[in-house]
């Protein structure tokens, strides 16, 4: 099973069309799920990737609605929206076999606990992301920067061999991915949400892109701010850091190409549905519940209330 394994893309957007294009580049056998034009456009040309990493491709990958696709796969990559999840419980149900691992790389907090417990039986870790990846047009997809960081691990209690592990590794590494097996994904999930959440409520609130947020100032500390009482909650949750949450936001922002802007900020500028809930107002309410004061998200909340 490790020699050849079978990955499926739940969600081929941003992030899942760019680990499905990357794959696909290194002969790795991947389905995609995507909808609508995207998905006609896709079945029709291919995958069109556009890549500050690998330039230029057309891929011809299998892509597939979520109702349409029948088969087994080994790895599911979950990449929908977090508003989403609940959706693919089916999908997940019906492609799993008994050794499938599926893998959710979402920008919100506690995604893999949430879908383990919609699919007893089948092995789910966590994961993460770092990449600026977005749909560019019809069965297109846009990776900018030199960014393509995938960190996954199964939490305490979840048993998965460690070949397998190594085996996705390896593929991931092949196709030009920098994968790695965290020791502690509970913390690494929690960093990325810190991370996510100030990049995209400070370019939502600023409407800007990240090459404000890179200048000292106003942006800045705001994304200084919203780190720091994200830090102190994680903190208090028990979690432990290897290094400052502050520092390490800042280092990754400060890497990111100055033009970029998060997802969610892309889909309120189009008023199209976000993650505004999961990446500022349940970082509020957790907040609110472990007693930590959060005068910055108070702040930026007020223009995202209605």
């Amino acid at each position: 099973m490790y020699r050849k394994m079978k990955y499926l893309i739940v969600g081929t957007g941003g992030v899942g069309g760019c680990i499905a294009a990357f794959l696909s580049l290194a002969g790795k056998d991947v389905t995609c799920i995507a909808r609508g034009e995207h998905l006609t456009a896709i079945r029709e040309h291919g995958l069109h990737l556009h890549s500050d990493l690998k330039g230029e491709h057309t891929l011809p990958v299998k892509a597939y609605t979520a109702e349409e696709f029948q088969d087994k796969v080994d790895v599911i990559f979950v990449c929908v929206k977090g508003y989403s999840v609940d959706s693919i419980t089916e999908l997940i149900k019906r492609t799993a076999h008994k050794d499938t691992v599926v893998i959710p790389i979402l920008n919100v907090y506690g995604t893999g606990p949430r879908i383990r417990r919609t699919v007893p039986g089948v092995t789910v870790l966590d994961g993460c992301i770092y990449i600026v990846g977005f749909i560019s047009g019809k069965g297109e997809i846009t990776q900018m920067g030199k960014i393509f960081r995938l960190v996954y691990g199964a939490h305490k209690g979840t048993i998965v061999p460690q070949e397998i592990l190594e085996a996705i590794q390896s593929d991931l590494q092949e196709s030009g991915i920098k994968a790695e097996i965290s020791p502690d994904i509970n913390r690494d999930t929690f960093i990325k949400w810190s991370f996510i959440s100030a990049m995209a409520v400070t370019g939502a609130y600023y409407d800007v892109p990240m090459g404000e947020v890179q200048k000292p100032g106003e942006v800045r500390d705001t994304f200084i701010g919203l780190s720091r009482e994200s830090a102190a909650l994680g903190a208090k949750l028990g979690i432990e850091f290897e290094e400052d949450v502050v520092e390490y936001n800042l280092k990754v922002i400060d890497k990111l190409a100055p033009e970029s802007t998060a997802s969610m900020q892309k889909d309120m500028a189009k008023g199209h549905e976000s993650e505004v809930k999961g990446l500022l107002f349940d970082m509020i309410a957790a907040a609110e519940e472990q007693g930590i004061a959060i005068p910055t998200y108070r702040m930026v909340a007020e223009k995202f209330k209605a």
